[in-house]
């Protein structure tokens, strides 16, 4: 799954953190529905950096045909292996995914450490008297992945604790991971519930039929198949739409803000570094006003470099690139937060921000991938996160 962004309306500011490419072997792969599962070995002296929370992602990065190409990909395996596990789904005409699908044991990549904001904590600690939790995940296509190691981790360490899947898909053989979400209900009969909406394939239960959608969870609360009362968090994973519109509905139906959390995935329809303008808003037409010649000073790993930035073609991550600076980046479109800076000087303009929380912009963070400079100078310190 290609990570947009994650979100939870009570983001932990620290969460965020510089990290470094670390070379890994892939220990195993298996075939997926129209994908591919590949597990990469983690080495004793890394395993601390590469611990990660259920719900996180990592970044890849490989040179394909002459070109360095990064992908985000959210982590399926139980949180306490000593391996990580993440699923591709093969995309037509996807540089990364086509690539993926000929990996092999033994093969190596650059992995960057975990991150990310959608992640479900794991209470080992909870006690008998406490009230078990109950989580809701939703998911759409790929986005099962992120969902499904908050599954395994939840159902094995948190020992009274429920699951609700809501898992969409076309058909059930589409179902990305369907032997895994099956052990796992053949392990938590009584603890994991599975919702299977499919799309394109008819079955005996009406309600089940479709797509997930706004109208299909009401219709599903108001028929008792799921109870939105009962949930004490809810994680939905998928397209912005469904997204969007299931996250509103939930709040209708009486959860708190703090309890929503969600993830926005999309298919390879970018080129990593050239994807500046590939999620415009209206924001788009404002940074014209102040296009031109801007000096940017960037602050990364305690050098500072000033590059002129056109704000008529460029953002300040693409003057960057072109200027030979390696600054931090991951999906290059305004989603997975890692080349967020803070403006120390200056003002700048995002094309797009589908990650950054309400208070990082008014705390004077940016997303580099989608900041134009509006005035003369503008600094930007990447160490401060």
């Amino acid at each position: 799954m290609i990570i947009l962004n994650a979100t939870n309306f009570a983001t932990d500011k620290n969460i965020m953190s510089r990290a470094q490419f670390h070379l890994l072997s892939i220990s195993k792969t298996r075939e997926l529905p129209d994908g591919v599962a590949i597990t990469f070995d983690i080495p004793d002296k890394l395993f601390s950096t590469f611990k990660y929370i259920p719900g996180q992602y990592v970044t890849l990065e490989a040179s394909i045909n002459n070109k360095i190409i990064r992908r985000t990909y959210s982590i399926c395996s139980y949180h306490q292996d000593n391996c990580l596990e993440i699923g591709i789904k093969r995309i037509e005409q996807g540089v990364f995914s086509n690539y993926a699908l000929s990996l092999k044991p033994g093969d190596q990549l650059k992995v960057m450490p975990p991150e990310g904001r959608f992640i479900r904590p794991i209470d080992e600690q909870k006690t008998d008297d406490q009230k078990p939790a109950h989580t809701l995940l939703v998911a759409a296509g790929s986005g099962i992945t992120p969902c499904l190691s908050i599954a395994k981790s939840v159902l094995a360490d948190e020992k009274k604790s429920k699951i609700t899947l809501l898992n969409g898909n076309k058909t059930i053989n589409s179902i990305m991971f369907r032997a895994d979400i099956a052990a796992l209900k053949d392990d938590h009969t009584e603890r994991f519930n599975v919702i299977n909406m499919l799309s394109q394939e008819k079955q005996d239960i009406e309600r089940f039929n479709g797509r997930i959608s706004a109208t299909a969870v009401r219709d599903l609360n108001a028929d008792g198949l799921i109870i939105i009362g009962d949930f004490d968090n809810a994680y939905l994973c998928g397209p912005m739409d469904m997204v969007n519109s299931i996250r509103d509905t939930l709040l209708e139906l009486g959860m708190q803000q703090e309890q929503v959390h969600t993830e926005l995935f999309t298919t390879e329809k970018f080129d990593a570094a050239a994807t500046n303008n590939a999620f415009q808003t209206q924001n788009t037409i404002k940074h014209k006003n102040g296009a031109g010649q801007h000096q940017v000073t960037i602050m990364l790993d305690g050098l500072q470099t000033d590059i002129n930035v056109d704000s008529s073609t460029d953002t300040v991550l693409s003057a960057a690139q072109s200027a030979g600076i390696d600054m931090p980046f991951s999906c290059a479109g305004g989603m997975c937060c890692t080349c967020r800076c803070k403006v120390l000087e200056g003002k700048a303009i995002m094309d797009a921000n589908f990650s950054l929380a309400d208070w990082e912009v008014e705390a004077g963070y940016m997303l580099a991938c989608q900041a134009r400079p509006s005035t003369d100078k503008l600094v930007l310190d990447f160490d401060s996160v």
